[in-house]
């Protein structure tokens, strides 16, 4: 994670171009299980291409993180943990895994932006990376977020 002194001089650079954002600095986090993933997700965020995300349920409970709420605001990091980006979460729904629509396989922007894609690459993330040591089931809980990108880096 990014050293607390570049993440405040970040805020203050995106505060300084967006001055109605509070001044309390949201939390920062990054996509994906690795440094690489995390780059290539962000990416896609930066082009305007990825404006939804999908969280386990039950990553959120073993966590004890708290599920992401509309209108809140998120600085993301890149892979080496610098901050590079502020996005909004505009839409929380959770729904199950074989539930989850084509219209949000597409928001998330990743691989052909398919719902066959999402499905298989999902699965396997979460059997491989998952918090909670139930990983995955075809009904397991998702958390399916949809943001906008305030402010690029």
């Amino acid at each position: 994670m990014s050293g607390s002194g570049t993440l405040s001089a970040f805020w203050t650079e995106v505060r300084a171009v967006h001055r109605d954002l509070p001044t309390s600095i949201p939390l920062a986090w990054a996509f994906g299980a690795t440094p690489a993933h995390a780059d290539d997700l962000l990416a896609l965020v930066l082009a305007g291409t990825k404006t939804g995300t999908a969280s386990s349920l039950w990553d959120y409970e073993a966590s004890g993180d708290a599920i992401p709420e509309v209108g809140e605001l998120s600085v993301i990091l890149d892979g080496a943990g610098e901050p590079r980006a502020v996005i909004e979460t505009t839409d929380v729904r959770i729904v199950p895994f074989d539930q989850v629509t084509a219209a949000h396989a597409h928001a998330e922007g990743e691989g052909d932006r398919t719902l066959a894609h999402w499905r298989e690459v999902h699965e396997q993330y979460w059997r491989r990376h998952s918090e909670n040591p139930r990983g995955y089931a075809i009904d397991m809980p998702v958390v399916c977020e949809q943001f906008r990108l305030i402010h690029p880096r």
